[in-house]
Formats: C-alpha cells, sequence, structure tokens
C-alpha cells in the first residue's frame, strides 16, 4: 500500500500564471516586471517568478496605500 503523493506546488510561476493569481492581465505583469516592481529571473528565454517575489510585491502595494 503506497501512499499517493499529494499535488506539487510550483516553485516558481510564470508571468501568465502570476497574471491569474493577481487577477491582472498579462500585459500588466510583463510592465511590473520590466518596471522592477515585480522581481523575476531569466530560466532560458523564460521569465520565473519565485512566490515569495510575489508575496513582496503584494506587501509593497499595501505598503504604498497606507503610507499615503
Amino acid at each position: 500500500m503506497g501512499s499517493q503523493p499529494g499535488p506539487l506546488t510550483p516553485k516558481w510561476y510564470s508571468p501568465a500564471e502570476v497574471a491569474v493569481l493577481l487577477g491582472y492581465g498579462l500585459s500588466k505583469v510583463k510592465m511590473k516586471i520590466a518596471t522592477g516592481e515585480l522581481r523575476s529571473i531569466k530560466d532560458g528565454k523564460y521569465r520565473r517568478i519565485l512566490p515569495e517575489w510575489v508575496d513582496e510585491y503584494i506587501r509593497n502595494l499595501v505598503d504604498q496605500q497606507e503610507a499615503a
């Protein structure tokens, strides 16, 4: 009786996946990456975003709103 593995948790996201997570369009996510508001790395020809970088972006957004 082997145990079935649970669903895998992604180690990183594509810009399209981040767009779905945040409820943004892909072009908005790409702009956030281009301006440095959302951190990313290049993996070959692809961009990848770590889950903690998504959280960091959200925290920064909240901090900016609260400081205003």
